[in-house]
Order: C-alpha cells, then structure tokens, then sequence
C-alpha cells in the first residue's frame, strides 16, 4: 500500500544546507499533502513544516529558514533547509495527515510514517 521514504538527510556545519526528499508510493496514494517532523534523541516529536492544499506552515524556529514544497507528478514532498542551525539536529520524519484540508501539528493526526532521515549539524 502507501509507504514513505525519506532521504537527503547527512552531516552539515552551521550554516549549511540540506534538502530532504519524501517519496511516496502506493496506489493508495493520491496527493502530496504532508507534515514534516523531527526529534531529537531524548525530547518530543516536533512539527517541523506543513504542505497541505499547496499552504505551507512553518514552526517559529524554522520561518525563514525552511522551505516545503511538492512535486505532486513525483508524489515527492521537499523541504529545503538552509541555514542550519545546531538545534536542527534530529530525525526528519514525514507523515501523511488523516484529513486534507485540516493542518495541523499534532503528531497523532498524521497516519503513515516514513523512517526517517538523519540531520546532523555541527558547529
């Protein structure tokens, strides 16, 4: 059925940047609304960026910095990062949203995870 697969993630000093892909497949798969979140070791899932109807959010951390789009003929959801900041540090997860057209930032409201893409950014 559906599934998503993160990549572009990698080891980057402050101030660089990074472009993580989300891939996904699946007849099930119609659309390219998703939500990007990451973590840390040792603290919570964060939302990270929406794309849902073509309106992108941004946490107040990454405004700015970050940037989502998607490419729906690829069924490939971007998020350009630049910028990078130590604190980016996490998994990069993306997530399929239960309902289009209703964003949100709650971990529990998104039903299929990839898993996940490794950032590192270093000072």
């Amino acid at each position: 059925q559906v599934q998503l697969v993160e990549s572009g993630g990698g080891s980057v000093q402050a101030g660089g940047s990074l472009r993580l892909s989300c891939a996904a497949s699946g007849y099930a798969y119609i659309n390219t609304d998703m939500g990007w979140f990451r973590q840390a070791p040792g603290k919570e899932r964060e939302g990270v960026a929406i794309i849902d109807g073509g309106a992108t959010y941004y946490a107040d951390s990454v405004k700015g910095r970050f940037t989502v789009s998607a490419d729906n003929a690829k069924s490939t959801v971007y998020l350009q990062m630049d910028r990078l900041k130590p604190e980016d540090s996490g998994m990069y997860f993306c997530a399929t949203p239960r309902r289009r057209g209703w964003p949100t930032w709650n971990p529990e409201e998104f039903d299929i995870w990839g898993q996940g893409t490794q950032v590192t950014v270093s000072i």
